[in-house]
């Protein structure tokens, strides 16, 4: 600096001070303000007469001082300014704060006075002005101005914190104590940020490697300002990038990604910052949890940090490493883009880590939505052998998530598994396993059913495989004719000798095949009842009452139960078969050891049986109703009526209203001359009008089972209600209907069928309208229950089934509000 700046600058002093002095306002703050205004005097003296000061940093300093003077002039020019003590005590404080960089500015350069310099700076930093005229309005200002004024203050220099030389900030960075180093922090931030030390300054001391080596060991608030300094550091030289690219000072930079907001923000950007040399990429990607903790901000909260997260992430996905440990980590993008566009060994590499991963579903949908699918089909189709075999096992990971299975489809995959299951080629006989594994997942989907000729070329494999294809090839199978729409697969199947080749399997040692081919058999069996016992015949009968009375698999139990369910009920050949093998007590025995935890096989199973029993109490052979009721049969059913599935229920109650068919025959009459002595009262059924018993009367009074029917009609369900009320129809026959009726009605199954009429099927409320058209021939059931029915008669008669206005208006006549003889129907 030259001493015309600084005379300059001193002329300016003289002038403020002199203003000061001549001003209207010369009151005692502008007489305070004057004395600090003279003292700078003999300092801008000493800083004209000393020739060594022409640094740029001393330049800017003393620059920033003439700033503030020619602030303090414009000031005490102004005759209307407001709040002048307030005013001029910010001049002041700015006035300090710039001698403040004057002394860090002149650090290497001998001023005489220093201490005297600095005695002044804290004298004007920590100076009130506070006139009479001013207190007002400066109070209403302080809420406002305090908190903007102590964080101005305190970017620079707090009130309580000394100036330090140049050699001091360096020593307490080393060397400080907390309290030490968070001054000399503060210090350093303030003569970055001034720009009053060079790039040269910071390599020759060191200071890069002094703050990363305090990082770790320091307090929050240091952290953070470390971590601020160090990225405009970063910033502003590549040399200082370079300082922070060891892999000591990564890991404790990637320590802060776990710490709070603030800090996890800055250290993220930093790392970003230096992730332009490759040496810190590859740094990174081998501290233990970097990579686990940049997805976890990348999926945060906060937008700044999440954006620096992921073009991070994306820097370091420049290695295949990275790429797979982010994929681990549940971030996908990368993987999926080596996938598409990598070479063929990164391709290789990345659908050989889909294939190991324990993926949770929701990690198998990212990928699906990433776009996994289609590259690895497409390596599928035209890769070597080992692309082959890596992309269909990443497949076979993928394809157990639902929502992949359309995209397996839509990508044409599947005849080209199917022509891989036909190839006799031995290089590609290690594919197969998962195609016909893909195939099993793929054949979950209804649009499986689109080509009808899958399922037989699959049947047609079975005996040319593996028993792990084999196993595969039956799941598909399965899927496929399970689906509802699959009548014309299934005729198909069935018309092409399936079950004859599925019969081979049930003597396979094999549990899985086995199982697979039992519910094959069972679900094909549904289709043609008839031609199945031909099928079968005793040899393959005897096969699965074996498996049914041996087996240890609850599975294989309830297919093949299932299959004899399907049997035809009039078959009365089988029904000898079965009788004689004592198929009967081992259901009971079956029933009664059944876990009362629902699953599906314990569902399907007790359904299975459920439909058995409904070939052992038709009501043309009392006598095997009678072997039934003493092997325990009644109870049974009862059991399913309250915990079984709907199928279960409807099965059951098709049998009770079968055996009940027989009751009013079995009953014993009160005057029978047979009765030598009288059965107790315990015995006498009052919708019967005699004496019956469960076992050899089959009586649904006896047995409790008009209860739990009535409670199937209160439900939700519907699939039982016909079967339900075709059970309650047999206590209403001609020469009970009036105690059927009065005992349905005391169970409250009047109600019930009245809901039936209002929301159940064609049928069942036929057989509603047929019942309560019975129980309404009681004048007193007509009185108690006719409202409540005739309303739901109306609306049935105006919007129901054409076919049920004749009972309804006999109904409507015998509730009064129709004449017989209408021609309304």
């Amino acid at each position: 600096m030259d001493s015309k700046s600084v005379s300059e600058i001193q002329m300016s002093v003289d002038e403020a001070a002199s203003l000061t002095k001549d001003s209207e306002f010369g009151s005692e703050t502008f007489t305070e303000f004057s004395v600090f205004v003279e003292k700078l005097c003999p300092i801008l003296s000493e800083l004209k007469d000393n020739k060594a000061m022409v640094t740029p940093p001393i330049r800017k300093a003393v620059e920033s001082l003439e700033t503030e003077f020619q602030r303090a002039k414009a000031l005490t020019k102004s005759p209307n300014c407001q709040s002048p003590a307030k005013q001029i005590e910010d001049v002041t404080h700015d006035l300090g704060r710039s001698l403040g960089l004057v002394l860090f500015a002149s650090r290497d350069v001998s001023i005489y006075g220093k201490e005297k310099i600095d005695a002044l700076r804290k004298e004007m930093m920590n100076s009130t002005f506070n006139s009479s005229s001013d207190r007002e309005s400066e109070f209403l200002n302080d809420v406002e101005t305090e908190e903007e004024t102590y964080e101005e203050i305190k970017e620079e220099i707090e009130e309580d914190t000394v100036i330090l030389d140049i050699d001091d900030v360096v020593l307490q960075l080393k060397y400080g104590n907390d309290e030490e180093f968070k001054r000399a922090v503060s210090n350093l931030n303030m003569l970055i940020r001034d720009k009053l030390i060079t790039n040269e300054w910071i390599n020759d001391e060191g200071i890069v490697p002094i703050l990363l080596n305090r990082l770790g060991s320091s307090r929050p608030n240091n952290r953070l300002t470390i971590i601020q300094i160090l990225r405009s550091l970063a910033s502003e030289n590549p040399e200082n990038k370079e300082k922070m690219a060891e892999v000591a000072s990564l890991s404790t930079l990637v320590k802060s990604l776990a710490r709070d907001v603030d800090e996890q923000r800055e250290a993220v950007g930093l790392l970003f910052s230096l992730s332009d040399l490759p040496a810190v990429r590859r740094g990174i990607g081998k501290i233990r949890g970097s990579i686990v903790m940049l997805v976890s901000i990348l999926n945060g909260d906060d937008p700044i940090a999440s954006h620096d997260a992921g073009k991070l992430l994306n820097a370091l996905s420049s290695n295949t490493q990275n790429a797979l440990h982010m994929a681990e980590a549940g971030y996908f993008k990368p993987l999926v883009q080596y996938l598409k566009e990598g070479s063929d060994m990164s391709k290789i590499l990345m659908a050989t880590a889909i294939s190991r991963m324990e993926l949770p579903d929701q990690s198998r949908a990212c990928l699906g939505q990433d776009g996994a699918i289609e590259p690895l089909v497409k390596m599928f189709n035209a890769g070597k052998l080992e692309a082959k075999l890596s992309a269909l096992s990443a497949l076979q990971n993928l394809s157990r998530l639902k929502e992949n299975i359309q995209r397996l489809i839509t990508s044409g995959i599947v005849v080209a598994l199917l022509q891989l299951l036909f190839s006799v080629t031995s290089v590609l006989m290690t594919l197969r396993e998962p195609a016909s594994a893909i195939l099993a997942r793929i054949a979950e989907s209804e649009s499986m059913l689109v080509n009808q000729d899958v399922a037989q070329q699959m049947l047609s494999l079975l005996h040319l495989s593996s028993p792990v294809i084999q196993d595969h090839l039956l799941q598909a199978l399965n899927s496929i004719t399970a689906h509802p729409s699959a009548s014309k697969v299934r005729r198909k199947m069935n018309e092409n000798g399936a079950i004859q080749l599925l019969l081979s399997f049930l003597t396979e040692t094999n549990s899985k095949i086995k199982t697979g081919a039992l519910e094959l058999i069972y679900i094909l069996s549904k289709d043609l009842p008839r031609e199945l016992t031909e099928q079968l015949g005793e040899t393959h009968l005897s096969i699965i009452l074996n498996i049914i009375s041996s087996s240890v698999s609850e599975s294989e139990k309830a297919a093949a139960v299932g299959i004899l369910s399907n049997l035809p009920v009039s078959d009365k050949k089988t029904t000898d078969i079965l009788k004689r093998a004592n198929l009967l007590p081992m259901l009971v025995s079956i029933m009664s050891s059944t876990p009362a935890t629902s699953t599906p096989t314990t569902d399907w199973l007790a359904e299975s049986i459920a439909g058995i029993l409904i070939r052992f109490t038709v009501p043309s052979d009392k006598k095997l109703q009678q072997l039934s009721a003493e092997h325990g049969v009644i109870p049974m059913l009862l059991k399913l009526l309250s915990n079984g599935s709907s199928v279960a229920k409807c099965r059951a109650a098709t049998s009770l209203a079968q055996l009940s068919q027989n009751s009013l025959s079995l009953r014993k009459s009160r005057t029978s001359r047979w009765m030598c002595v009288p059965p107790s009262g315990d015995g006498f059924c009052e919708v019967h009008d005699g004496y019956c018993f469960v076992k050899s009367t089959f009586c649904l009074v006896k047995a409790g089972a008009v209860s739990p029917l009535v409670q199937i009609l209160e439900g939700h369900e519907r699939e039982a209600d016909e079967a339900v009320l075709g059970a309650l129809a047999t206590l209403l026959q001609d020469e009970i209907c009036e105690n059927g009726s009065s005992y349905i009605a005391k169970k409250s199954g009047v109600q019930a069928i009245i809901k039936v009429m209002e929301l159940g099927t064609v049928k069942a409320q036929e057989k509603a309208l047929w019942i309560l058209e019975r129980i309404f021939r009681v004048e007193g059931h007509r009185v108690q229950y006719g409202e409540s029915a005739q309303v739901v008669l109306i609306d049935l008669a105006q919007t129901g089934d054409p076919k049920l206005k004749p009972t309804i208006a006999k109904l409507l006549a015998q509730l009064e509000l129709l004449q017989v003889q209408s021609s309304y129907f």
